[in-house]
């Protein structure tokens, strides 16, 4: 049984560089609203790094939406595009100046994954621990 509600909030956007800083700047505010300071440079970094995915990879266009959503005690946030190409998780080499993303977000979050959506596109995610 749930005993708390939900808290949402939802952005769209084009993904290029000016609006990636904003939806980050407006998801820091959001956890901030909420009460959860110390996971905003963990969701700000998720964020950017999907989001910077769907600048350089997704066709055919920039189009996408995140969502933050709190239940309980899990923040779960997610950036669906229209392109329907799975991301890898895959070993960056050390050495390299991109490519690693997905390795960050494994790194900072409870989980993470991508699933095609029955619509058309992809969803890709992460899940952060709101104790």
């Amino acid at each position: 049984m749930i005993t708390e509600p939900s808290r949402h909030c939802t952005v769209e956007l084009q993904a290029v560089p000016t609006r990636i800083g904003q939806v980050r700047r407006i998801i820091s505010a959001q956890l901030r609203h909420w009460h959860l300071d110390p996971l905003i440079d963990q969701a700000a970094l998720g964020v950017t790094e999907l989001l910077t995915n769907v600048l350089q990879h997704a066709e055919p266009d920039k189009r996408c939406t995140v969502d933050v959503e709190l239940l309980l005690d899990r923040l779960t946030v997610s950036v669906r595009d229209r392109d329907p190409r799975l991301p890898t998780l895959r070993a960056a080499d050390p050495l390299a100046t991109s490519g690693r993303g997905l390795e960050l977000i494994a790194a900072v979050s409870e989980n993470w994954g991508a699933r095609p959506r029955d619509e058309g596109g992809k969803e890709v995610w992460f899940t952060l621990a709101a104790d």
